[in-house]
């Protein structure tokens, strides 16, 4: 699976994304400190082991760099940044009951916005899966020659 990269300095407007979620009463926002436990058994329940260790060093960073969507006290989904690598967005999911809800997108730009607010001209999107969704959303690109990039060499859950 591909990298691809975003230009940060040129996102677009994210109002109407964030209005269209809160209409639905989910609660977009950075997830506390004493949430981790739950977080990352969410992230490990929903998607993989993986993601529950990078949801954990996103809780290692001040401020924390995972937000979560909510409704209801329930998790509908998380997206962290700075975890796998510096400038990287991810990991990222979306309950399956929630997806098409415009909260993936939401949480997408919540992350990347935390990462133009660290200081990045660039992100970088690693190991790609839904790729037209990012090319059309934030405007994407292709990293070329990036698969498997720093992904290779994974070790198996």
């Amino acid at each position: 699976m591909i990298d691809m990269l975003v230009r940060l300095y040129d996102l677009p407007d994210t109002g109407d994304v964030y209005a269209r979620v809160q209409e639905e009463g989910v609660i977009l926002r950075r997830a506390r400190a004493y949430e981790r436990h739950i977080v990352a058994a969410w992230a490990a329940e929903h998607f993989s082991p993986k993601w529950e260790s990078e949801v954990k060093i996103a809780f290692s960073r001040q401020p924390v760099t995972c937000y979560i969507a909510t409704k209801d006290k329930e998790i509908l989904g998380f997206a962290c940044y700075e975890t796998t690598a510096k400038g990287f967005y991810g990991p990222t999911g979306v309950s399956e009951c929630a997806r098409g809800t415009g909260i993936g997108k939401a949480l997408l730009f919540k992350s990347l916005e935390g990462l133009r607010d660290l200081g990045y001209v660039y992100g970088v999107i690693g190991g790609v899966g839904p790729r037209d969704f990012y090319e059309k959303v934030c405007g994407a690109v292709e990293i070329p020659s990036s698969d498997p990039g720093i992904y290779r060499d994974i070790l198996p859950d």
